[in-house]
């Protein structure tokens, strides 16, 4: 039987497939809002769930790929970008730029390209797992690859 997953979804697998990305997604039938209910949910450290968290930068919207371990130091984070100022977005912010909802933003299969980062510390993980457009679906990738579908800048995104 196969999975039957909503338009969100199908929109990050279409993503994956248009970059080459093999097929990872899967339902996590009790949904996983969060890195630790998803860590739980998958049987992994909660550092391997790369977190899709969207901000603004100056106003502007900002794709942040942290780990489930890690906080965003949003003043830390702006310094190191050149901006003035990183907040935290809105949920209607949020789904102007991504066309997802908070808990199940994907790191890809966004509406236009989204200006992205990636905290480095997810290279530390041999596997890493990603909202699939809802709160109920994910994806298996690995950070070079995870690199390559977003276009992300590798930094630091957690206090020092």
């Amino acid at each position: 039987m196969t999975e039957q997953y909503s338009a969100r979804t199908e929109t990050v697998r279409a993503a994956l497939a248009a970059a080459g990305h093999p097929d990872t997604v899967r339902l996590v039938p009790d949904g996983a809002k969060t890195a630790a209910e998803a860590s739980a949910a998958l049987g992994c450290e909660v550092g391997a769930i790369a977190n899709s968290l969207v901000f603004l930068a100056d106003g502007a919207p900002l794709l942040v790929l942290s780990s489930g371990r890690h906080r965003v130091d949003t003043d830390g984070l702006a310094q190191r970008l050149g901006y003035g100022a990183i907040t935290r977005a809105k949920p209607d912010d949020v789904a102007a730029a991504t066309g997802q909802v908070i808990g199940g933003v994907s790191p890809v299969g966004h509406p236009r390209p989204v200006v992205t980062v990636i905290d480095e510390s997810l290279a530390g993980y041999p596997d890493l797992y990603a909202a699939a457009g809802t709160h109920d679906t994910i994806f298996r990738t690995d950070f070079a690859a995870l690199v390559a579908l977003t276009g992300a800048r590798i930094v630091t995104t957690s206090a020092a």
